[in-house]
């Protein structure tokens, strides 16, 4: 369907600006700028507390902003994962999101704030994401989590930390988390192969040049581009791996890597869900929350499917009525 109004305001507004990557900035230059534009909105809904702390990491500790909903504990656990390909981002841009989350789906969400590149290339990034969610599986009951009800989410280069963290988990024997919530996941590097990088290139919000621009700045070299924990598409088994809702937009050079990866999920037996929001551009379910009215459609597929992963197999104790004599 053709691009929603919405979405061409957006494209048109960060093109006036510079374009979503401005060129010609450094690491440092581009963290500020982004940080400037793209603050808390005034509007967040209520929670039940919102705080900040410190959870181990395997470079040193790793700054986490709890966002609690309001009620007797204990609740599922979150972990979210924000974008910025690596480079970019912090818990201010995502706050709208997790906060809906959190009350939405009544579960404490855990917003991790993870090494950024270029100073810390491959693979801190995926090694702090699979840090903060065995943490939260293994210690969760100190921020109020029934950590047998664990899920992990994030969005573009946040969805391909949740989802590395999923293999990380797998593959060295942890107990692995009740559902993968992707948002238009970077799952492989920029190709030719995929159309919706030939066909949104440009002039659509996220560029193929800012793409490559953040595949120099994380890898450390070229092998690493073929190694599941940067590239999960890369993987020769995806099998075993938690239930997936992967979420991706008609006008994004990143759809095809993210439903690609959704239906090798499928092929591997993995139960996953895939959702293509036509008309709709990169940032939609997270970054734009505040721009774009599909966003909380969005929202409410996930936490239908949050809710519903965190309840199943629950066994409820039920009363019984003694008969009256």
């Amino acid at each position: 369907m053709p691009l929603h109004p919405e979405a061409k305001a957006v494209i048109e507004a960060t093109d006036a600006a510079g374009g979503l990557i401005p060129v010609g900035l450094s690491p440092a230059e581009l963290r500020a700028a982004f940080t400037e534009s793209w603050q808390i909105p005034d509007d967040v809904e209520p929670v039940g507390r919102v705080y900040e702390r410190t959870i181990p990491g395997p470079g040193g500790d790793l700054r986490v902003r709890v966002y609690e909903p309001t009620g007797e504990g204990p609740f599922p656990g979150l972990v979210w994962f924000h974008g910025g390909g690596w480079v970019l981002g912090s818990f201010q841009e995502n706050e709208a999101v997790c906060r809906t989350l959190c009350r939405e789906a009544e579960t404490v969400v855990v917003s991790v704030e993870y090494r950024l590149a270029p100073e810390d290339r491959f693979p801190a990034a995926a090694d702090d994401a699979y840090a903060a969610l065995a943490w939260v599986t293994e210690k969760g009951a100190e921020l109020g989590i029934d950590t047998l009800r664990i899920a992990v989410a994030g969005e573009s280069t946040g969805g391909n930390l949740a989802a590395v963290a999923c293999l990380m988990t797998r593959d060295r024997g942890g107990r692995l988390p009740l559902l993968q919530v992707l948002a238009s996941p970077v799952i492989a590097p920029p190709s030719d192969d995929r159309p919706s990088y030939v066909d949104y290139a440009t002039d659509h919000f996220l560029t193929r040049a800012s793409m490559e621009w953040f595949f120099e700045q994380y890898p450390r070299d070229r092998t690493d581009l073929t190694d599941p924990y940067l590239s999960p598409l890369a993987a020769a088994d995806l099998s075993g791996l938690p239930p997936a809702l992967v979420m991706t937009a008609e006008y994004d050079p990143l759809r095809d890597e993210g439903e690609e990866y959704a239906h090798r999920l499928m092929d591997a037996g993995v139960p996953t869900e895939l959702v293509r929001y036509h008309g709709q551009i990169h940032g939609f379910f997270a970054l734009l929350a505040d721009r774009l009215t599909i966003s909380p459609v969005a929202h409410q597929r996930a936490i239908t499917t949050l809710r519903k992963s965190f309840t199943e197999g629950l066994t409820l104790e039920i009363p019984r009525i003694r008969p009256s004599h």
